[in-house]
């Protein structure tokens, strides 16, 4: 292999002339003098359409590229501007690196690879650059993976939801691709706004063909969804509903609780240490102890109990009949949902009722809840959808916003998550 050759396999450019090597020892730098073959002069760094020279620009520049070893090594070029008819002047492309960037392709391609596998002391450490950069990097990787392919071709079934990534009430609005399994789209924001945002990038011809639509039941996902996707079928998502049943089965075991603790201060007093043989016993504030400890035996599904839960579940039917009549009601909602769609559809109907009549107002609210939206609970049974997928998602997100803290913006985190989970993942260079 001639030398020349064997440093543009190192240095990891194409298309490009090696004019000399140099070594700075006083830096422990290597710098490679380069310029552009004849056929890749003179285009539009944005372009890259051939475009007239302007002037020669700011001078010689540099752009880092991946280290030798332990040695550091970078790429010096002229950086001449070009006129381009259609962005006007801008510096000429350069085949090694992107436009505006001071790193290299295969640089930049490490960086945003190591960034999707490891943590942020390991990407800065290893690479030697700040964590900004990194996701100036993460931005510029991801913009190009996105102009390649056409993420929204042959979307028909999707899920919307949204998710807090910052304290202070910062959300993303995040929507995934049922059939592919994969993130689609992020955007900062959490109103019908954002969501709207997502369909202008869609675009009507495309809303039309969306054929499902899962949500966890918000008014303005709803409304939106309606207005811009005629034909999609509305699905709620059963995790939301049975957690709308639990959040009132809770309502009821605090309403108890507090009942008993309210008895039992109205019980007398015991005094300090161990209570004498004759002393009157306290059903009140036993009763209270014992609610208060009740939480995960009401929560759980009934084959995941373990014997101390199960034995407290017996004693709430004995002494509680109201608080074990939400216990039912909410295992009643959540036993729809394993049926198949036509008795499930009679078994709502029961449920309905039964809750209607309960004489426990939160079950009785969540009843009209549950009666709106009736056909979309329905709908996710028939065509077996839930938000699953874009649960899952939102717990790998929640992982990478903690990798990727320190951020100066979103952006960075929409694009680190899009390049992990957008199906997308980059390669490190040189590997097939």
């Amino acid at each position: 292999m001639r030398d020349v050759s064997l440093w543009r396999s190192l240095l990891g450019v194409e298309k490009a002339v090696i004019e000399r090597i140099v070594f700075d020892e006083d830096e422990e730098l290597l710098v490679a003098h380069v310029r552009p073959v004849s056929r890749e002069r003179g285009r539009c760094g944005v372009c890259r359409r051939r475009s007239p020279g302007y002037d020669t620009g700011p001078g010689r520049r540099r752009w880092r590229t991946l280290d030798l070893g332990t040695i550091r090594a970078v790429l010096e070029a002229d950086s001449p501007r070009v006129r381009c008819p259609a962005h006007s002047v801008v510096v000429a492309a350069v085949p090694w690196a992107r436009h505006d960037a001071g790193h290299t392709r295969a640089f930049d391609d490490q960086v945003a690879w190591l960034a999707t596998q490891a943590s942020k002391t390991t990407v800065t450490t290893l690479m030697r650059v700040a964590w900004r950069t990194v996701g100036s990097i993460i931005g510029r990787v991801w913009a190009d993976v996105d102009a390649a392919a056409d993420r929204f071709d042959g979307l028909r079934r999707i899920g919307i939801d949204e998710i807090s990534y910052k304290k202070g009430h910062k959300y993303l609005m995040v929507v995934v691709d049922h059939d592919r399994r994969r993130l689609v789209w992020a955007a900062p924001g959490r109103n019908s706004a954002t969501v709207g945002e997502f369909f202008d990038i869609l675009g009507e011809d495309r809303c039309a063909l969306v054929t499902h639509v899962s949500a966890d039941g918000a008014d303005f996902i709803d409304t939106i969804v309606a207005a811009r996707c005629p034909n999609a079928v509305r699905v709620a998502d059963p995790f939301h509903i049975v957690t709308w049943a639990t959040d009132a089965l809770d309502e009821v075991r605090r309403e108890a609780w507090n009942d008993a603790r309210e008895q039992a201060r109205a019980e007398p007093r015991r005094g300090r240490g161990r209570p004498r043989a004759d002393a009157p016993p306290r059903p009140a504030g036993d009763r209270a102890r014992q609610l208060k400890g009740a939480r995960y035996a009401l929560w759980k599904n009934p084959e995941d109990l373990t014997d101390n839960q199960q034995a407290k579940l017996a004693w709430i039917a004995r002494t509680d009949p109201r608080l074990y009549r939400a216990y039912l009601l909410k295992e009643g909602l959540r036993m729809v949902f394993a049926l198949p769609h036509d008795a499930a559809a009679d078994a709502l109907q029961r449920w309905l009722s039964w809750a209607r009549r309960c004489r426990i107002p939160a079950f009785v609210k969540l009843a009209e809840r549950v009666t709106k939206h009736r056909d979309r609970i329905l709908a996710a049974i028939e065509h077996g959808l839930s938000n699953a997928l874009i649960e899952s998602t939102n717990t790998k997100i929640r992982l990478i916003a903690r990798m990727a803290f320190g951020f100066h913006s979103p952006d960075s985190l929409i694009a680190l998550a899009m390049l992990s989970l957008g199906g997308h993942r980059p390669t490190l260079p040189g590997r097939n």
